[in-house]
């Protein structure tokens, strides 16, 4: 591989004076590939694929030879028991954590309001502003010094997460939800733990990446059913945004999660709905559920709805635009020190408070309207009539979007029957600010989402098109539901997701008449924003260097051949190899896959007997059973090993090459690799091409993918394509004349798109 691919059977750092053989190719310098990539982004970092790929060797066919109808049970029990389990765990933590910012922040706003209502404005903004810095302040501490990268138990994950959305700050708890989700998934996947007592024989079975690959895609599903009671919606999310590999035997048990999930929400709903859950418990969850009635609408009301799409697909991509550019500045930032991370949040937090104290103060007040449906003006509560510095018997429409939470600003904005109470200029000022606080907001060391920022930024630019339309006789288009048009188009030109957030949004409203106008506005944004840029997504990602591989292939791919993105040397190991070899070669080495090549006795060729991963290695020179005093092999075949001295432990816990201890006379000693050895890895021949190659490698979920010659009197093997050699770093670094033509390409999609309009 390259220097940017640690995980194959490649490295430039000498060569050994052993049975391992490094196989000399090519020499590519990657020395100018940063500078001829940086419009793409960050560098890569060198996160690599896990080992879903089954390795077929004795000590593996052995085990499955073993297993009867019992252990057979076993294993299917316990992988539904575990979703279950995940579903329940998952559902309790969204609904505390909604329950949470609801008490927590609308405590915070009664303080606030009963100080105004007094005449304290001073004071009101120093107790609004010191409430939100004491809690973002929180969040910044709890994941700098506990949970830097938001790894481990999720915990500190939710507890962020509660602390930031209650502190003001335009951000969500969807995505930290999928991500606790995943993180709850991970942990009982963790298949047992002798240092707590957790060793019972039926949690062995998932002890491999591929079982907890699929237990944490049921998680992911899990956080996003629970975040926005939305159990199908929660489903598709996964399939279409978070899983890279997908089969139907996973959707049957992720669909089981998330109705767990939608079964215990509705119980706990129901226990608020009765008042035993604080003064703002009846919030959140069920906030959304405001069009269960029926509405029409007419072919006159297609322009204007053809209008809020393509609006939305531009501001969509001009959001994304933005926000990946404050997000490098804020990695510039982030780069000096913990210190800096915590100043700029605090400074963020500042900030925000300043906006959503002050600029309620430029609205009008507007005297209540005698048909309200709920208290006017909203005193000690959430509600559409906040009071702010109005007489009584008035409100102000610009503090009952700004000074609120999140959710109950978008449940505003959804309400119908409303088109009088807000003015066209207040939403018009809401949407600015949550467009430049959700992008300031994102970046900070929080765990925070971009789900809720995104619909509460579309919802006021919806109801702002809406008012521009006016009301129009035989249409129920009324301001609400533009919002909610709204909502969806923004978030297809953000997020590009079609199925799920159509699915997702229906869930929320409760109405499944929206269907084919969400359906419309999300096809059309999502067509329009696909002209400029990527999705939110894949644009962080670039930023954080992750090397995710997408589910096309670029099309200059197609004028490579995978040799044309090989480097060397290869390291190889013989079937029956040298103790002293394999512990130099580790030693030197970064990589996860060694080919096994061997020599017919016959007529002396090379043949590749299979491929053997490092974890393997450490775990044969940790026991040491297998070590032999003579370079001939055994017939014993692994027989003292099972497949569970194999297993993969937890994260984290893995053996590494500095743990073992080896003596001068064990390292001349011999292991006889071929029963530990994937006798059948997935190979392509050198004259592939690069594209082909890439839908492969993607769609089975591998880690190595061997590269094998055209012609017969060469080495067995070439090279090992890992997900890093299929970045376009990588490629483009390789090959830096491609990186303008891609470009040239890149610059003409814009025309060809919107022809189509």
């Amino acid at each position: 591989m390259n220097r940017l691919s640690p995980d194959g059977g490649f490295d430039g750092n000498g060569n050994s004076e052993s049975l391992a053989t490094p196989l000399l190719l090519p020499q590519r310098s990657l020395t100018n590939s940063t500078s001829q990539v940086a419009l793409v982004g960050a560098n890569v970092c060198p996160i690599e694929s896990l080992d879903y790929e089954i390795a077929e060797n004795d000590v593996f066919k052995q085990d499955w030879r073993s297993r009867g109808k019992k252990q057979m049970f076993q294993y299917l029990f316990m992988k539904w028991s575990l979703c279950f389990l995940v579903g329940l765990i998952v559902s309790l933590i969204g609904f505390f954590n909604n329950l949470a910012v609801e008490n927590i922040a609308g405590l915070k706003f009664v303080v606030t309001s009963n100080m105004m209502l007094a005449g304290r404005s001073k004071m009101a903004f120093f107790v609004f502003s010191a409430s939100n810095m004491i809690l973002t302040l929180f969040a910044c501490l709890i994941t700098a010094f506990i949970a830097p990268a938001a790894a481990g138990s999720g915990i500190p994950e939710v507890v962020g997460s509660i602390t930031a959305v209650s502190a003001s700050l335009v951000v969500g708890k969807a995505g930290p939800m999928v991500h606790t989700g995943a993180c709850v998934a991970s942990l009982l996947s963790q298949g047992g733990s002798k240092k707590y007592g957790l060793t019972w024989k039926w949690l062995r079975f998932f002890k491999n990446d591929r079982d907890r690959r699929d237990l944490v895609t049921c998680g992911s599903a899990a956080g996003i059913a629970a975040a926005f009671r939305a159990p199908v919606g929660g489903v598709l999310f996964a399939l279409e945004e978070m899983a890279s590999w997908w089969r139907s035997a996973l959707l049957w048990r992720s669909f089981f999660a998330t109705a767990v999930v939608a079964i215990v929400l509705r119980a706990l709903i129901d226990v608020c709905l009765s008042g035993k859950c604080g003064l703002f418990g009846k919030g959140g969850l069920i906030m959304f559920d405001v069009y269960s009635a029926n509405i029409t609408y007419h072919l006159a009301d297609i322009p204007s709805v053809l209008l809020l799409g393509v609006m939305g697909g531009i501001l969509g991509s001009f959001y994304n635009f933005l926000l990946e550019k404050v997000l490098r500045v804020y990695n510039y930032i982030n780069e000096k020190g913990t210190v800096y991370k915590i100043l700029l949040a605090c400074l963020i937090s500042l900030f925000t408070s300043c906006l959503l104290f002050g600029v309620p103060w430029l609205g009008t007040c507007q005297p209540c309207p005698p048909d309200a449906l709920e208290a006017c003006p909203t005193i000690g509560r959430s509600g559409n009539y906040k009071k702010f510095q109005c007489s009584s018997g008035h409100y102000n429409d610009l503090a009952s979007l700004i000074f609120n939470t999140n959710d109950d600003a978008i449940r505003n904005l959804f309400s119908r029957n409303t088109d009088s109470e807000f003015h066209a200029s207040s939403v018009l000022v809401f949407f600015l600010i949550c467009c430049v606080l959700s992008i300031l907001s994102y970046g900070i060391v929080a765990p925070v989402g971009l789900f809720v920022p995104v619909i509460v930024t579309g919802a006021s630019y919806g109801r702002f098109v809406g008012m521009l339309f006016g009301s129009r006789p035989h249409s129920s288009l009324n301001h609400g539901l533009y919002a909610v048009l709204g909502a969806a188009s923004f978030l297809g030109g953000s997020m590009r997701m079609t199925v799920s957030l159509c699915v997702i949004l229906l869930e929320l409203t409760n109405n499944l008449l929206l269907l084919p106008l969400i359906m419309l506005v999300l096809l059309i944004s999502k067509t329009v924003a696909d002209a400029f840029n990527g999705n939110i997504y894949d644009l962080i990602m670039k930023a954080k260097g992750l090397p995710y591989l997408e589910a096309h292939a670029e099309p200059y791919m197609r004028q490579l051949t995978v040799a044309d993105v090989l480097s060397g040397p290869l390291w190889t190991f013989h079937g029956v190899e040298k103790v002293g070899t394999i512990i130099h070669v580790l030693r030197i080495t970064r990589h996860n896959g060694f080919p096994i090549v061997d020599e017919r006795s016959e007529d002396d060729s090379r043949v590749l007997s299979g491929l053997i991963l490092r974890a393997h290695l450490i775990v044969l020179l940790k026991r040491k059973d297998a070590f032999m005093s003579t370079p001939v092999e055994r017939g014993g075949g692994g027989a003292e090993f099972s497949a569970a001295d194999f297993a993969k432990r937890g994260s984290g816990n893995g053996d590494t090459i500095d743990d073992l201890q080896i003596s001068a006379e064990e390292m001349e000693m011999y292991v006889d690799l071929r029963p530990f050895t994937n006798a059948s890895p997935y190979t392509v021949v050198e004259t592939m091409s690069l594209a082909k190659a890439l839908v492969l490698f993607r769609q089975l979920g591998l880690r190595h993918l061997l590269v094998i010659p055209k012609i017969s009197n060469r080495s067995p093997v070439v090279g090992i394509l890992t997900r890093h050699d299929f970045m376009s770093e990588h490629v483009l670094g390789l090959h830096p004349l491609l990186f303008r033509s891609r470009w040239k390409r890149l610059r003409l999609r814009l025309p060809r798109t919107l022809s189509i309009f």
